[in-house]
């Protein structure tokens, strides 16, 4: 039995008496908390075998466990140990030091689990989640379920992972990470370098991190393609190195707050095995991290609980302080019980990170100081405790660190709430705002108006491009460095300034080595009782990189204007030479026996015209001549190039020529003038018409087939060959013949009607068919005027129809 040493030092000071107590009681403790994190692990390494060798999920192993228990008059410890007894042998009853305990390896155990003889319920497919691994799968989970129970840390579980599976899944490197507040905190690795792990030991909640989106769904993220997933994710370690990566989310009966990564110099990706064993692996690794989580659990107080919200919304260091008595009832130490976000510490502990910690363990150079009996006094008699200020030394990293407190304490039922000061924040504020400055590009300034001496800090000398040595630039030496143009604007400012004592927002720029820089001066003076200014305040900024940026938006902004009004001038051209060239009747016209009905809409986006374009008339020998076509491109450009086919097409016609003569025609024409400049491609649709047969001959050049509604039904004309103009000079085209009956309707059209950007031109022509059929087949007047809202309501391209209709009573 060890003996308590406060016992047998009567001529001790109190606070080696407080200290003594404090060793006694963490001897206590730890021996406890051994005890109990040596039984939890022992029902995790029991359920994870169960999990591993029957696929059970945690709580069904939990459950399969107490109710074998159950049936078998045993404790659940009892049955937990029989069930290891079934993978390798009961541990001796002498537990050795954690100092002699190797660390644990799937190695060390048996791999092959021994079947259960007893017909229990741990094979009963109810508790069952999934189908058996593969017999290889079992093994290694049982050893790795044997392996975890004896962690005794989140990096001895790193280490089993590692050992486990880099032979056969070829892991190189293990990490595993817990979530709080969003952040992301390394607690195990194996594998890993030391300097990246250091690296990555604390990762705030940024965007794009692998483990964080595991988490965030609970799903796995598997990181397969190193250069893809550098543009995805802000990857751990080098790409060239971790060829395939994979985040697998801790499962739990809450929210996930942890995951496991894997890091593999494997290339190849990761198979459905594999995926399979990783994440029952996982599902082990879990039941072992809550071990150690419920290692040092407590009971929650209702009352701390509420006092810890009230210090959530509170600023600077408020804490709630517990006193931890002797049996007899003496305080013989504080416990912090609840803090706030704001309190932060000598080591620079903060906020939750000081909850569970006690002062004379955390600060033991306190006992014995007037704080000390403060505390003391405060909670005996009430009265509040408001300390002089009193320094304060710990060693961090082995480096002493003083630090100077005011603290006040006042009891709070039978707690206390203690609130500090720290005096000596001077040198991490001086950090921050030097940090402030250089990434804002600014720097403060202080000119005593008494002394008339001026003060900058060290920015304010790279902004003016001044060595530090010189000092300060004296008032008088500003008109050296202001260009001329902007020393008038400034002077007077700085009068309003001197003179008013109004505060100042002027820009105006230097002159230095680097050139011409864009600054901003904000200051405002200091008055003394009567209101006369006796010092200035303000800081300068370099505002040229903002300058530089605006007056390229500037330039940028001039050069769209100036091109939009390019375009609009072009498209106005364009479109009064394509009204001149191509005139769209206002109402249908008669033509050999037919009504033709034209229309031609415009797009609604964009600035030019299109090529689109048709042709509709009378041939001397009494035949009709309808073309369609649709020249490739917008502008000036595509109309000149659509009259010159409609002209061409007029003349080679009219003088005779055959449909597919006059298509090779126009093909070869289109091939020449394409020759030493942008190649240019046209589609189309020729038709003859024989009113004596009420016969069609068509050709076509790449075009969309016609639409032909007869009898209330459209379908599509079948196509003959023939490649779009301008695309080769051996492009061959073939005539059909249509014959018309009365009542029918033949629509030719351009692209625009029916192809939608993103959707097969299929689904348009349907949607064209269905809406055609609707709209003409009743033999309804002004039946292409009700058709065009329906099929091509976004105008999002320019269109032009023929509807060509045979009358009933023809």
């Amino acid at each position: 039995m060890q003996t308590d040493p406060a016992a047998t030092g009567d001529g001790a000071s109190p606070e080696v008496l407080a200290l003594a107590k404090v060793v006694a009681r963490l001897r206590a403790e730890v021996a406890d908390l051994e005890g109990l994190a040596s039984t939890t692990a022992v029902l995790e390494r029991a359920k994870g075998v169960l999990m591993a060798r029957e696929g059970f999920s945690a709580d069904a192993a939990y459950e399969a466990l107490a109710q074998e228990a159950g049936l078998r008059s045993r404790s659940l410890m009892e049955q937990c140990w029989i069930t290891l007894g079934g993978i390798r042998p009961r541990p001796a009853a002498v537990r050795p030091s954690p100092e002699s305990t190797p660390s644990p390896s799937v190695k060390d155990v048996p791999q092959a689990p021994v079947p259960d003889a007893h017909g229990s319920v741990f094979s009963s497919a109810r508790y069952r989640t999934g189908a058996r691994p593969a017999s290889g799968s079992r093994v290694l989970l049982s050893g790795l379920a044997a392996a975890l129970a004896g962690a005794r840390s989140p990096g001895d579980a790193a280490e089993v992972l590692h050992e486990a599976l880099r032979g056969p899944l070829g892991v190189d490197g293990v990490m595993i990470y817990v979530a709080e507040s969003g952040r992301l905190e390394l607690v195990g690795h194996a594998g890993i370098d030391a300097s990246l792990a250091a690296q990555w030991q604390d990762i705030p909640p940024f965007t794009g991190v692998a483990a964080l989106q595991a988490i965030a769904s609970g799903r796995p993220r598997w990181l397969e393609d190193p250069e893809r997933d550098a543009e995805a994710y802000q990857l751990i370690g080098s790409p060239e190195r971790w060829r395939t990566r994979a985040w697998i989310p801790l499962p739990g009966a809450g929210p996930t707050t942890g995951a496991v990564g894997f890091l593999r110099t494997v290339p190849a990706p990761f198979g459905d095995a594999d995926k399979s064993l990783l994440q029952r692996a996982v599902r082990l690794c879990a039941g072992a991290l809550r071990a150690f989580e419920h290692a040092g659990a407590e009971p929650v107080d209702e009352e701390v609980a509420a006092v810890q919200g009230i210090l959530d919304a509170l600023p600077g260091a408020v804490i709630l302080l517990s006193p931890v008595r002797s049996p007899s009832g003496e305080v013989e130490d504080y416990r912090i019980d609840a803090a706030a976000p704001g309190s932060v510490d000598v080591a620079g502990r903060r906020g939750k990170e000081l909850v569970g910690r006690r002062i004379l363990e955390t600060y033991p150079t306190v006992a014995g100081t007037p704080l000390w009996q403060g505390y003391v006094d405060a909670l005996d008699t009430g009265a509040v405790y408001d300390g002089a200020p009193f320094e304060y030394q710990e060693v961090i990293g082995g480096v002493p660190g003083t630090s100077v407190f005011s603290v006040q304490a006042a009891r709070l039922g039978d707690r206390l709430i203690v609130s500090w000061i720290r005096h000596d924040t001077d040198e991490l504020e001086n950090r921050r705002v030097t940090t402030m400055e250089r990434l804002g590009n600014l720097g403060w300034a202080e000119w005593n108006l008494i002394t008339d001496t001026i003060d900058w800090s060290g920015q304010v000398y790279e902004i003016f491009g001044r060595a530090p040595g010189q000092g300060p630039a004296m008032l008088e030496e500003l008109p050296r460095y202001v260009v001329p143009d902007d020393l008038p604007a400034l002077a007077g400012a700085v009068q309003q300034l001197l003179g008013e004592g109004a505060p100042i927002d002027q820009p105006f720029r230097i002159t230095t080595a680097a050139g011409v820089r864009h600054l901003r001066i904000v200051a405002e003076a200091e008055t003394d009782a009567d209101g006369t200014p006796v010092k200035v305040h303000g800081f300068f900024q370099d505002l040229s990189p903002l300058r530089d940026v605006e007056l390229a938006l500037l330039e940028s902004e001039r050069s769209v204007l100036v091109q939009r009004g390019m375009l609009r001038a072009e498209r106005a051209i364009a479109a009064g030479l394509r009204q001149a060239l191509l005139p769209v009747p206002e109402q249908s016209i008669d033509l050999v026996g037919l009504c033709v009905d034209i229309a031609y809409v415009p797009s609604d986006s964009g600035v030019n015209v299109g090529g689109d374009w048709y042709s509709a008339i009378e041939l001397p020998d009494g035949n009709a001549l309808f073309v369609v076509g649709d020249v490739a491109g917008h502008g000036l450009e595509a109309v000149g190039t659509m009259a010159q086919l409609r002209f061409a097409t007029k003349g080679m016609i009219i003088t005779g020529s055959a449909l597919p003569d006059a298509m090779s025609r126009l093909n070869a024409l289109l091939m020449h003038t394409s020759v030493g400049s942008s190649a240019t491609t046209a589609t189309m649709i020729m038709m003859r018409y024989r009113p004596a047969a009420r016969s069609l001959s068509w050709v076509r050049a790449g075009h969309l087939p016609p639409l032909l509604v007869r009898r209330g039904e459209a379908r599509f004309l079948p196509l003959p060959e023939g490649t779009l103009l301008g695309a080769s000079r051996d492009s061959v085209y073939v005539e059909e013949t249509l014959d018309l009956e009365p009542g029918d309707h033949l629509l030719l059209y351009t692209d625009g009607l029916v192809e939608v950007p993103g959707e097969d031109v299929a689904k348009g022509m349907d949607r064209l068919g269905r809406a055609a059929a609707e709209a003409m087949g009743g033999g309804a007047p002004d039946a292409l005027a009700a058709l065009l809202p329906v099929i091509h309501p976004a105008r999002r391209d320019d269109v032009c129809v023929l509807d060509i209709h045979l009358p009933r009573d023809a």
